[in-house]
């Protein structure tokens, strides 16, 4: 059946709106050719975004032409306020920005593990309004928040994790309770980084692909023909339970040592090392691991090759047995889903970039009949953050674009 008169508007609406925030600034006439709608129901639609204070006039035109240059409309960019976190550990990278998606203001803020629940969760808060003042941002309107740690498909909450600071389970609903009227929401880490690289990232030409994230832990996400997939229980991509060999024992319930996390966790990457010959940080976390594989990954060819080379230094030896490790992981990966696509991700996938991914690519080529590209990040580190933010922009893009209700 044909669209209702009130349904075509909101779905001309919706659509303009979309262009706007993909391609900035546009003229009545270049949404009119981009929308391929008619002059009259453009202008009807100009008419009612402006009023509904969505967008406004930002300028004009450059074209050279006879007569007043065409005005250039653009969203309102000041209409709402958003709020991005990257919660670590360690912990927690905020950002605000405007309904855009433009940077207004950020901040890093530490918080000890000697710290208790209430003190940093205060901490992370405090981070959050001081950083929103500083951006100009009366209230919030969307929080997006990126965390390790599974969460609940049914109460989209993060769920309890061995090993993880109690304060990231609480740090949601203080954020709700301090900023009335803010849609606070927390997405796993993992998950934030693949829909990062989709966008902006290493994977924007694929539907279906999986980000192997390697930084502190290891974790993996999914994206099938352009869905992100959770699983029943939030946990699709635990990839650090996977049983491999190499370990000497099996990952339990409640513990990944065994698993692929004890071949590729940011101790057992700067462990190899040190048995290599390397030297290694004092601290054997996700930048620690993306330090050693960083220096090493500067001596070593971008050509793959099958095996270490006679007389190889220790560079060589250490990179080539950190591929063969990560590609026992992708493959059984990519025996069950099949993704033609694999992204190395977090600060140890970024560090080792191209040549990682092509040894890791080389290895995966003799172990798999399905052919797999394995690419570096293009977003690294940064990934999180960017996913936390395309996230939130969206969902307020969601609420604010929606036709009123009649």
């Amino acid at each position: 059946m044909p669209a209702s008169p009130s349904t075509a508007r909101a779905i001309n609406d919706r659509l303009a709106l979309r262009l706007l925030q993909q391609e900035g600034p546009l003229t009545a006439g270049q949404l009119k050719q981009l929308t391929g709608l008619s002059r009259p129901t453009v202008a009807d639609l100009v008419e009612r975004l402006t009023d509904a204070g969505l967008i406004t006039v930002v300028g004009e035109s450059g074209e050279q032409r006879r007569g007043p240059n065409a005005r250039l409309y653009g969203i309102v960019a000041g209409r709402a306020h958003l709020a991005a976190l990257d919660v670590r550990t360690e912990g927690v990278f905020v950002l605000v920005s405007d309904l855009v998606g433009r940077v207004l203001a950020e901040a890093s803020v530490p918080i000890g593990g000697d710290a208790g629940t209430g003190p940093a969760v205060e901490r992370a808060v405090a981070a959050v309004e001081r950083t929103a003042k500083e951006a100009g941002a009366d209230r919030l309107h969307t929080v997006g928040i990126g965390a390790p740690g599974l969460i609940d498909p049914a109460t989209g909450d993060l769920r309890d994790s061995a090993g993880l600071p109690a304060w990231h389970r609480s740090l949601a609903a203080a954020l709700q309770e301090r900023l009335p009227g803010a849609r606070v929401t927390v997405e796993n880490e993992t998950n934030l980084a693949a829909l990062a690289e989709q966008r902006e990232g290493a994977a924007r030409d694929r539907d279906t692909f999986v980000l192997l994230w390697l930084g502190h832990g290891v974790g993996a996400a999914v994206v099938l023909d352009g869905t992100l997939r959770r699983g029943s229980s939030g946990g699709t991509g635990e990839i650090g339970f996977l049983p491999v060999p190499g370990t000497g024992s099996l990952p339990s319930a409640t513990d990944c040592d065994g698993g692929f996390h004890s071949l590729t966790g940011a101790a057992a990457i700067v462990s190899l090392a040190a048995r290599c010959g390397l030297p290694v940080p004092s601290a054997p976390d996700g930048p620690g691991a993306a330090g050693a594989v960083r220096k090493a990954a500067a001596e070593v060819s971008p050509e793959p090759a099958s095996a270490v080379p006679a007389a190889a230094s220790p560079a060589h030896r250490f990179l080539h047995t950190l591929a063969d490790r990560v590609a026992v992981g992708i493959a059984s990966v990519v025996a069950v889903l099949d993704p033609g696509c694999v992204v190395l991700g977090g600060e140890v996938g970024r560090a080792g970039g191209a040549v990682l991914a092509g040894l890791v690519a080389e290895r995966l080529r003799r172990m798999s009949p399905l052919p797999t590209e394995v690419r570096p990040s293009a977003l690294g580190g940064t990934a999180v953050l960017r996913g936390a933010l395309l996230t939130a922009r969206e969902r307020a893009q969601d609420e604010l674009f929606a036709p009123p209700e009649r």
